[in-house]
């Protein structure tokens, strides 16, 4: 294994919206950074391709926004459907916008922030584990690149932005699948979905739900999300997700002349559970911090938030200010503080959607009292005036 000496402040493993951000934001202060990235950008990613109103709240603290924009298509707010059918229409109100913006389009528009910033970014090269030091501290990370060659690649502090299964949150022992629920995506995108609007979409049906969202060359991304049921338990995931929306009383109609125009892309199990986002060394952010379930559609905000405090931190260690071998526990706290009502909302709502009872009972509580959803679609989107973002 070949080691890598040039002179690196920190490495970011992972070029997605959070890796992109910290590093962005450290380079913009002077640090030297290298991202590595296993992909090449552009790259197609399964997501539910919104950014909501406290992700495009956040992005604007840092960029100007107008680029991202004429590639994106304005979100007003949310539909959310039931059993029933019940609906209930929330808007974010008061100008208050998210955006609907495929992942291929905004994480090469954020990398590309970062290039500009002075980040060094390695694509097609996988971050494979952690570099470790005498003490068993993390000292950077062991990379395998296109050619097939390994090296070893080390700076004061590495930052873990490589996805729901972290292969540096795993190597120490920090994250590993939830044992509970164990949820599959599987997403694609369609041409001529009707009656899509200005809304994302959430249709909760009794053991599975179904996302939508308009993109901006005017298709539908369509998302199903459910529990595995074994091997030889599924169909092609094509023909499942197709089944399921053709299937569904209120997608069925307006997706009868819809045509994909993608395969189909399954991604599981979804939930991550984390022990703690860090070691000596290492902050794990974005999903390798730990992912609770993609309905709320705030998984990008709550990424680019993790990147913002990993940032600091890490900007406190280069400046001396402090510990490189206890900024993980500073690093926990501040994550805690700022985004655990969060998280504990988003993890009352998949316990919700885990349950039949719950769902049936939560439709019938929207058809008498939709104000109170309306409300949970705006938490849901930090649309909230003081919301933390």
């Amino acid at each position: 294994m070949t080691p890598v000496r040039d002179a690196t402040d920190v490495i970011v493993a992972g070029g997605g919206p959070a890796g992109a951000l910290a590093a962005c934001l450290l380079a913009r202060a002077g640090a030297r950074v290298i991202v590595f990235e296993r992909g090449r950008f552009p790259r197609p990613k399964l997501c539910g391709d919104t950014l909501n109103p406290g992700a495009v709240a956040l992005l604007r603290r840092h960029f100007d926004l107008a680029s991202l924009e004429a590639m994106s298509t304005p979100i007003d707010g949310m539909l959310l459907s039931g059993p029933g059918p019940v609906f209930v229409r929330g808007e974010y109100g008061a100008g208050v916008r998210g955006l609907g913006v495929t992942r291929e389009v905004f994480d090469a528009w954020l990398i590309a922030r970062a290039v500009d910033a002075g980040v060094r970014l390695v694509e097609q090269a996988t971050v494979i584990g952690p570099a470790i030091d005498a003490l068993g501290h993390v000292s950077g990370v062991r990379v395998r690149h296109r050619d097939g060659g390994v090296t070893a690649a080390c700076a004061p502090m590495t930052l873990g932005a490589d996805g729901r299964r972290s292969r540096l949150g795993t190597a120490c022992g920090l994250s590993a699948c939830a044992a509970s629920p164990r949820r599959w995506a599987i997403g694609a995108y369609f041409d001529g979905v009707e009656g899509l609007s200005r809304l994302g979409e959430m249709h909760v049906r009794d053991g599975h739900y179904i996302g939508v969202a308009p993109t901006a060359d005017g298709r539908a991304n369509a998302c199903l999300v459910q529990p595995y049921g074994g091997a030889g338990a599924w169909p092609a995931p094509d023909a499942l997700l197709y089944q399921r929306v053709q299937a569904d009383p209120v997608l069925g109609p307006r997706f009868s002349r819809a045509v994909a125009t993608t395969r189909a892309t399954v991604l599981g199990p979804l939930a991550i559970d984390t022990r703690t986002p860090g070691c000596p060394g290492l902050l794990l952010l974005g999903d390798a911090a730990g992912f609770i379930d993609p309905m709320t559609g705030d998984g990008i905000r709550l990424a680019l938030a993790s990147a913002e405090i990993a940032a600091s931190v890490v900007g406190e260690v280069l400046n001396g200010r402090q510990d490189a071998h206890r900024a993980h526990l500073n690093y926990a706290r501040s994550l805690r503080a700022r985004l655990g009502p969060k998280r504990l909302f988003n993890r009352t709502l998949r316990g919700l959607v885990s349950s039949p009872r719950a769902v049936s009972m939560a439709a019938r509580a929207a058809a008498i009292w939709p104000g109170a959803w309306r409300s949970a679609i705006r938490y849901a989107g930090d649309a909230f005036p003081g919301s933390p973002r």
